[in-house]
């Protein structure tokens, strides 16, 4: 009885202990103890001592118990049993864990051992394939679970349409759902989910219409409204089944007002939004959101303001927000508002450094941007995807090349955005040569370029007056990259050779184009002309550029100054009386500089800032003595 209890005791104490493991040298404690009371002998014990280290959320309890199946010699005679509950349980810590890719592995092992697999050991494996995206295993598995006589088991089935949906093959998951004798909700829901992700709309309302009304549960209405909420024009036939629903859950109500929002019915969204029954931080966020995109941002604040409970999305709704709407300091400071701690729980992610980056690169505010780049770097943030195009673009617009140079080189992984972002962040400074051989450099690296690499290499070549760059860039995205030029490739190549003086090759070039000349394409070409006093070509084409934009005064004082140059002081005259009468006014210049994290603007006869003063009489001091400036006007 003493024996027993002790026993007990032993068993009770060491399962106990075992959930609780967190570090290796538990784990190492829990190992001594098993082998100094070699109570793994016991296959019931073991068992249970397995399966309690499979149910722990720490990583190292999980290792462990996959090193006492396999690893433990009384393991060996249990595996071959015709049992498989235990192995389907060491391969779903595969299959739904950080490694899928094992589980095949495993599954192997179970077959040569010759144990008996059944239906959850097939849906493990297509759960498996699904997240590795690799669809010849998932076929691999359909094939072995048709020859073991699982082909008609609606449970994998369902595991099957499942695997094909997620992997991108829609269609042969549709190829299972019409081959299938017997069908449930989850059958119909998968394949309706399948077709909405998709963007195959028509297809999933086929599947919805067909499917039995006492089928229908709010999974099967919500993927219905979700896919319209993503396709143009589908606020009607969303609104139409939201209508219908026998019922509805927050999910519902917050799908609906997503498409509300996107359909720019910002009215009924206020409507629909009231009349919710319960509301979460994903239906104020949507609120946020819309009125941003609206230019209403006074008003998302006000809505963000008012949330109880906010998370990291709806503070990144209203950064983006403000700068959309151009209101760059409101967007840093709640960033700045997040990090600190007031009224916030939570701390930024990937998403708000983006947003963040991009108000600092348009404040040009260099400080600000470094001190958010060495935030990234002390919470660990991995600098790629958006977030490294965030930072290259950011320092290369604050007038840093060096620094986006540098976060550019440290990018192990480059994908075609880091090297446009560098690339166009070369451009803008002059630096063309630059610019043209990273491009080369690229095409050295079997990188593929995209229409916006290209656009971003020609600017380069425009800045720089590299003409034959231009022209040699320009024919490989045609003929090696089969790239078809769109107008702002056009664009590009009109600029370059205006820029050197070709004004008459430009003129060419516009007039065999294949698409018809927008209005930037055409300014840029009466731009030279002015540039290169070309009356002849200039005239007609401001003539045509005040035809298609009346109210853009660029064209005419462009066209002014053409006539200015020739002297044609009547025509001069014509124009600015024209321009008076349409009520057109020149855009002043406008420059910028940052001077101790303050950021100080200039538009051309301002005399209104605050130190005006003192700017003039260092203007005054700096230009004396030079007989060439005789006059000179803030």
């Amino acid at each position: 009885m003493c024996v027993v209890s002790s026993s007990n005791h032993l068993w009770s104490s060491t399962l106990s202990y075992s959930s609780k493991c967190r570090t290796q040298f538990e784990v190492d404690q829990i190992h001594a103890r098993l082998i100094k009371t070699k109570i793994l002998e016991n296959l019931l014990f073991a068992t249970k001592l397995i399966l309690n280290l499979l149910s722990s959320p720490h990583v190292l309890s999980i290792k462990f118990a996959r090193y006492l199946f396999f690893s433990t010699p009384f393991f060996k005679s249990y595996r071959n049993r015709d049992d498989p509950f235990l192995w389907n349980s060491i391969i779903k810590t595969f299959s739904h864990g950080s490694d899928p890719e094992s589980s095949f592995e495993v599954f192997v092992l179970m077959l040569e051992g010759g144990v008996l697999v059944d239906s959850y050991s097939f849906s493990l494996m297509l759960k498996a394939c699904s997240r590795v995206g690799i669809v010849s295993r998932g076929i691999q598995v359909h094939g072995l679970l048709v020859k073991c006589d699982f082909g008609g088991n609606l449970f994998v089935q369902n595991c099957l349409i499942c695997m094909y949906v997620k992997s991108g093959c829609v269609e042969l998951g549709r190829q299972v759902f019409d081959m299938m004798l017997e069908r449930d909700s989850v059958s119909y829901n998968v394949m309706i989910d399948g077709y909405v992700k998709s963007q195959r709309v028509d297809l999933a309302r086929e599947i919805f219409e067909v499917m039995p009304n006492e089928m229908r549960n709010l999974i099967t209405w919500n993927a219905m409204i979700g896919g319209y909420v993503k396709v143009e024009d589908g606020f009607k036939l969303a609104w139409g089944l939201f209508e219908k629903m026998p019922k509805r859950d927050l999910v519902t109500w917050n799908l609906m007002l997503d498409c509300c929002v996107k359909s720019r019915k910002i009215e009924l969204a206020h409507i629909l939004f009231d009349r919710m029954p319960v509301k979460d931080v994903v239906s104020w966020a949507i609120m946020v959101d819309g009125h941003a995109k609206e230019g209403n941002v006074d008003l998302a604040r006000s809505f963000f303001d008012q949330m109880v409970v906010r998370d990291v999305i709806s503070c990144n709704a209203m950064m983006a927000g403000y700068v959309k709407n151009g209101r760059y300091r409101e967007a840093v400071k709640v960033f700045y508002d997040m990090l600190s701690g007031r009224d916030f729980s939570y701390s930024p992610d990937s998403t708000s450094l983006v947003i963040v980056l991009s108000a600092v690169a348009q404040l040009g505010c260099i400080d600000g941007g470094v001190a958010i780049h060495c935030y990234i770097k002390e919470n660990d943030f991995r600098v790629g995807g958006k977030l490294g195009v965030s930072l290259i673009y950011m320092y290369a617009k604050c007038g840093s090349p060096d620094n986006a140079m540098s976060v550019f080189d440290d990018i192990k992984e480059k994908s075609v955005d880091h090297w446009n972002a560098m690339i166009g962040g070369l451009a803008v400074h002059g630096l063309g040569c630059l610019a043209f051989d990273l491009f080369m450099k690229m095409m050295r690296q079997s990188i593929e370029p995209d229409g916006i690499t290209y656009i971003s290499v020609l600017n380069a070549c425009a800045h720089s007056g590299m003409v034959k760059e231009g022209l040699i860039c320009f024919e490989i995205m045609r003929r090696v990259h089969m790239l078809k030029p769109k107008l702002q490739h056009y664009g590009c190549m009109v600029d370059i050779l205006s820029r050197a003086g070709h004004v008459e090759v430009a003129t060419r070039f516009v007039q065999d184009m294949p698409i018809e000349p927008n209005d930037v394409v055409l300014r840029t070409l009466l731009s030279a002309c002015s540039n290169h006093d070309n009356l002849s070509i200039g005239e007609p084409v401001a003539k045509r550029l005040i035809e298609l934009h009346s109210q853009d005064p660029s064209s005419y004082v462009l066209l002014s100054n053409i006539y200015a140059q020739f002297g044609m002081w009547d025509y001069v005259r014509r124009i600015r009386s024209e321009m008076k009468d349409r009520d057109l006014k020149k855009v002043p210049g406008c420059s910028w500089i940052e001077l101790d994290g303050t950021i100080h603007e200039f538009f051309v006869g301002d005399s209104y800032h605050r130190e005006i003063e003192d700017i003039s009489s260092t203007l005054c001091r700096s230009l004396t003595g030079n007989s060439k400036i005789a006059y000179f006007h803030l």
